[in-house]
């Protein structure tokens, strides 16, 4: 055999020295231990998706720092999920979507909940103003005591944003 074929991958390495204190962290601060599972699965993901070979003299610093980053969108989905299901409590039976375009729609909306917390708060202000408000640009850039040639340029970086995501 092949010193190359019984190598260890530097994650493996990680995973077996650091899974279970990582899932234990995060069942401290999920308060499920289904989840928690499912998160520590998640971070070692990123990192062999990273393709590192060294994770530095700290890796728990490493795997904390991925594992934050994860239970934030965890935190974020679950909200917009929350705000979606009551919407459709709030629909007449008969408009409700089938559960699989309920399913299409909320990952259509965590996507662009992603897509704008991305955004600088600047931009995501000007665009949520023009999209939802349906204010010009000239009214947002009143509002915000901005140029209207900046309020533009606002707008145009979160188009680009929304079509790189299509």
């Amino acid at each position: 055999m092949s010193a190359s074929a019984t190598s260890v991958h530097p994650v493996q390495t990680l995973y077996l020295e650091h899974h279970g204190w990582l899932q234990a962290w995060l069942r401290r601060r999920l308060d499920d231990s289904q989840q928690a599972a499912d998160l520590a699965h998640d971070t070692f993901v990123r990192l062999l998706a990273g393709r590192r070979e060294h994770f530095g003299d700290e890796p728990r610093a490493l795997l904390t720092h991925v594992a934050k980053g994860l239970v934030v969108d965890h935190w974020r989905r679950r909200e917009v999920e929350r705000a979606y299901l009551e919407a459709l409590a709030a629909m007449p039976e008969a408009q409700a979507p089938s559960p699989e375009t309920r399913l299409a729609l909320l990952q259509t909306l965590v996507q662009i909940d992603t897509l704008l917390a991305g955004l600088a708060p600047r931009t995501r202000e000007c665009f949520l103003l023009a999209q939802l408000d349906g204010l010009t640009l000239a009214q947002i850039g009143e509002r915000l005591a901005m140029p209207v040639i900046t309020v533009r340029r606002h707008v145009h970086k979160a188009l680009v944003a929304c079509m790189a995501c299509v």
